[in-house]
C-alpha cells in the first residue's frame, strides 16, 4: 500500500512539474529575447566590419574607446527624453486639472542624429588628445549601429505625425539617419561592459 502511494506522489509530482515547465515554455517563446550586448563581441564584430583602411590605424582599444563614447551619447539621449513623460509642474498624471501631454507614457523611442553622434565621438577624442578622421569614427559607428541591428536592440521606427515631433533628438529623420538608444536601466540592450 505504502508502494502504491509512493507511485501516486510521484505521479502527481511529475505531471505538475510538466504543467508548469510547459506553461513557461510556451510564455517564453511567445516573448521575443531581450538582446544582450557585449561590448568585447561588439569590438570584435565592429573591428572586423570596418574598411581596410580604418582597421590598419584603429586599434581594437581605440574601437572600444569610440563604442563606449557612443553608448554613453545613446544613453544620455535616452536620459533627456525621460523628462517628456514626467507630468508638468510635479503635477500627478491622474489629476484631472493637469495637461494632457504630462499623461503621456514614456517613449520608447529616442533617436540621436548621425552627425550629432560623430561630432561627440570627435569631440571626445580631441579633449583626450587622440586624433581620429570623420571617416574613421563615420566607419566605426557606421559598424556599431549595424551590430546593434543584428542583435536586435535598435531597428527601423516607424512614426507617427504626433510622436516625429516629440521624441526626435536631431537628424532629419532620414533612413539611415538615426540610432535608436537602449532605455536608461538596461532597456533594449542590457549592457555589458
Amino acid at each position: 500500500m505504502l508502494v502504491v502511494f509512493a507511485v501516486l506522489a510521484l505521479i502527481v509530482v511529475f505531471v505538475i512539474a510538466a504543467v508548469a515547465v510547459g506553461r513557461e515554455s510556451g510564455r517564453l517563446s511567445a516573448e521575443a529575447p531581450r538582446p544582450v550586448f557585449d561590448l568585447d563581441e561588439a569590438v570584435s564584430w565592429v573591428a572586423d566590419r570596418v574598411p581596410f583602411e580604418v582597421s590598419a590605424v584603429l586599434s581594437h582599444d581605440d574601437v572600444r574607446r569610440i563604442l563606449r563614447w557612443n553608448l554613453a551619447d545613446l544613453q544620455a539621449a535616452a536620459a533627456e527624453a525621460e523628462p517628456l513623460a514626467a507630468p508638468a509642474g510635479g503635477a500627478d498624471p491622474g489629476d484631472a486639472h493637469a495637461p494632457a501631454e504630462a499623461a503621456l507614457p514614456p517613449s520608447p523611442l529616442t533617436v540621436m542624429g548621425e552627425d550629432e553622434a560623430l561630432a561627440s565621438v570627435r569631440d571626445r577624442a580631441a579633449r583626450e588628445g587622440l586624433a581620429y578622421t570623420e571617416a574613421e569614427v563615420r566607419s566605426v559607428l557606421g559598424a556599431h549601429l549595424a551590430y546593434l541591428e543584428v542583435i536586435g536592440a535598435v531597428g527601423p521606427a516607424e512614426l507617427t505625425e504626433s510622436s516625429a515631433g516629440l521624441h526626435s533628438a536631431g537628424g532629419d529623420g532620414g533612413e539611415g539617419d538615426t540610432m535608436s538608444a537602449p532605455e536608461k536601466g538596461g532597456g533594449p540592450a542590457e549592457q555589458t561592459m
